[in-house]
Parts: C-alpha cells; structure tokens; sequence
C-alpha cells in the first residue's frame, strides 16, 4: 500500500494540520511516512499545500510531480493540482472554495459540503476534520483510531478537550461526502 496525497487551500484552512494527523495517524499504523509542508506568507490567507506519503514500503522521495489523492480547496489550489492527479485517482473538494468544477472524466470526484457543515457546528475550526473524515471515507488507509491517537499527539493539550468535537467533526465527515456524477 503506498498513499500519495497533495492537501491545498487557504492559509486558516487546516491544510498542514490535516497532512500532520495523517502523517501521525500512518506513524501509528506502523507504516513510512514523509510529510512536506509548502508555506510561507501563505499562512495568512495564501494558498498553503503539504504533500504526504503513507506507504508499507520504503519512500524515495516526499516530493511528489504526481498524486494518487488531491484534497482541493479553493480554486487557486484546483487550477494548480488538478493536473497533477493521476487517471484513476481521486479528488476530494469542498463545495465553497470552488467556483469552477473541475472537468476531468479518468478520476474519481468527490464534493464535501464542510464549511457550510463546520458553521452549522459553530465551530469553523472542524472544517479540516470533516474533510479529513471524507477522505478516510473514500480512501480508507489509515484508521479512525490512528487520527484519535495523532489528534492527541498533534493538539496541545490545553485542546485536549477539543478532540471529542474533533472526532464528531471527522463522523460527520464521513457521512457528507457525496461523489461528482
């Protein structure tokens, strides 16, 4: 098995925090991991990408010219990594950020109502968990057991009291996903 992400959006967005959970979650699995942030002034409102690797074998290298998975959301991110997914990949996006669907008919396209679901929650702060909890949905290969683990190891623990509404927020995830017809 060997996972190969690209996560991109707004700086805010939980980007690099939702490459983190699973770098950790895979860490616990017992499987190699890279991950590799990409950031700069972007944590203040710029786009913000990570890419990262989830395998049972040895990684070459974390960086990565193509994926098998894109997390997209916005449209700045969808106009730069769309062409990077593979055919017979899958790209996973949040119904807000996106003003132009994306077009591509040898991938697999799944859309995730997260922001309008987050605010709902009163809490913007989930949006990351509920995309991350689509992703584990259509592609299962780290555990939701492993996220809880790497939630613990990746909050504070002064927000250690959070991770139940995090754990919520990555079900409900779960359940929102819808695929692209």
């Amino acid at each position: 098995m060997k996972e190969e992400i690209i996560i991109s959006g707004f700086g805010g967005q939980g980007v690099l925090s939702m490459g983190k959970l699973i770098a950790y979650a895979g860490i616990h699995d017992g499987k190699n991991v890279t991950w590799l942030p990409a950031y700069g002034a972007e944590q203040r409102g710029g786009t913000a990408n990570v890419t990262v690797i989830v395998s049972d074998g040895k990684i070459s290298s974390p960086i990565l010219n193509t994926c098998e998975t894109a997390i997209l959301l916005n449209q700045p991110s969808l106009d730069r990594f769309l062409s990077h997914i593979r055919p017979g990949g899958t790209l996973i996006y949040d119904t807000f950020g996106i003003t132009h669907r994306p077009e591509r008919s040898d991938i697999h396209i799944y859309e995730i109502n997260a922001m309008d679901t987050a605010a709902r929650m009163s809490n913007a702060k989930v949006f990351n968990m509920l995309i991350l909890g689509g992703l584990l949905k259509v592609r299962p290969f780290v555990s939701v057991d492993n996220i809880y683990q790497a939630l613990y190891k990746t909050l504070p623990e002064r927000h250690h009291a959070l991770i139940p509404l995090n754990m919520e927020a990555l079900h409900k995830g779960m359940e929102i996903i819808r695929p692209v017809p």
